[in-house]
């Protein structure tokens, strides 16, 4: 496969992960599927780690990725493969913003997995709203959940969206990561299906 073609799949790929990832983002800001005051709202969802990180700036490399394949190199600088080696080597910055991007929301992701929800817990006969685990080991014990009360299953909520978003964070990272070698390798050796090949097969 060409690696304009390798490229495009990338890009193809990133897509659906980057809708995936916003729509957990926006859904963390309804815990339990309730709507909250935004005060009762994790700290870590107004961090945007879906929305911006793993979202609007993966677009942009997806973007770039889909366009590399049909690019239009020929005549360059005297030379007809070495427009689109530059093309190649132009993806690895965005490839770059990508990883940076979703390395964001997964840091975002797993601080908040670390700390849990904010939710209401009662103490000496008085409720109040606040991250009743200091750290991550309630994972390991389902029976501490049950001291949020409200929103109800807000435990499992925010812990099954803001593992998806570490988990496509991570594939996003991989995938940007893979454009690197890619486009390295595009920009060392061309592509294999660039327009030299193709005006000789015009002849």
């Amino acid at each position: 496969m060409c690696s304009g073609g390798f490229a495009k799949c990338l890009g193809i790929s990133l897509i659906p992960l980057a809708i995936v990832c916003v729509l957990c983002n926006i859904l963390l800001f309804f815990p339990g599927g309730t709507s909250v005051d935004t005060d009762h709202i994790t700290e870590q969802v107004f961090y945007f780690g879906g929305i911006l990180g793993s979202g609007v700036l993966m677009i942009f490399p997806a973007l770039v990725f889909l366009g590399l394949k049909n690019n239009d190199c020929c005549g360059c600088c005297g030379n007809e493969s070495c427009g689109r080696r530059f093309a190649m080597l132009s993806s690895i910055l965005f490839a770059g913003v990508g990883v940076l991007g979703a390395g964001y929301s997964v840091i975002v992701s797993a601080v908040a997995i670390n700390r849990g929800p904010l939710c209401l817990v009662s103490i000496n006969n008085t409720v109040e709203w606040m991250h009743p685990f200091s750290n991550g080991d309630y994972l390991s014990d389902k029976a501490s959940w049950s001291e949020c009360l409200e929103p109800v299953d807000v435990v499992e909520w925010h812990l099954s969206l803001f593992s998806v978003l570490l988990v496509m964070g991570l594939i996003q990272i991989a995938l940007c990561a893979i454009q690197v070698l890619n486009g390295l390798l595009g920009a060392l050796c061309g592509d294999c299906c660039g327009c030299c090949g193709e005006s000789d097969g015009a002849v």
